[in-house]
């Protein structure tokens, strides 16, 4: 009897899964980013369209490509998944609705570690 070797390729998860994780992450952070300014919690002090057009429209840009499984794209995406994690976890500290917060922490994560690990996969098959 041989001890499993962990580095072999058949135990590792597919590359198309890490795909389905950057979809999961993006459409959930897309919604979540949709619905946050209009119906969730919306702000008095801002106009719902100023804040749904500075954060969703970066969102909007390497789409394309993603849904293409483009790599150049993924890597993009992987990059631009990156302030929405820092915003998450500055309005988890702040306000007082962590919930909406730590939703926008966990899909910025399945974002950017789904689509890096869908290129890292790619560069290594």
């Amino acid at each position: 009897m041989t001890p499993r070797n962990l580095t072999n390729p058949q135990l590792l998860m597919p590359r198309i899964y890490y795909y389905y994780l950057s979809l999961i992450g993006f459409f959930g952070l897309f919604l979540l980013l949709m619905a946050w300014p209009t119906v969730l919690a919306p702000s008095h002090s801002l106009p719902t369209a100023l804040i749904l057009l500075i954060s969703v429209t970066p969102l909007l840009l390497p789409l394309r490509g993603l849904l293409n499984q483009n790599l150049k794209s993924c890597t993009w995406m992987t990059y631009l998944s990156l302030p929405y994690f820092a915003h998450g976890v500055a309005e988890t500290y702040v306000s007082t609705d962590k919930g909406l917060a730590g939703l926008e922490v966990l899909f910025s994560l399945l974002l950017c570690f789904g689509a890096g690990l869908f290129v890292y996969k790619a560069e290594k098959a």
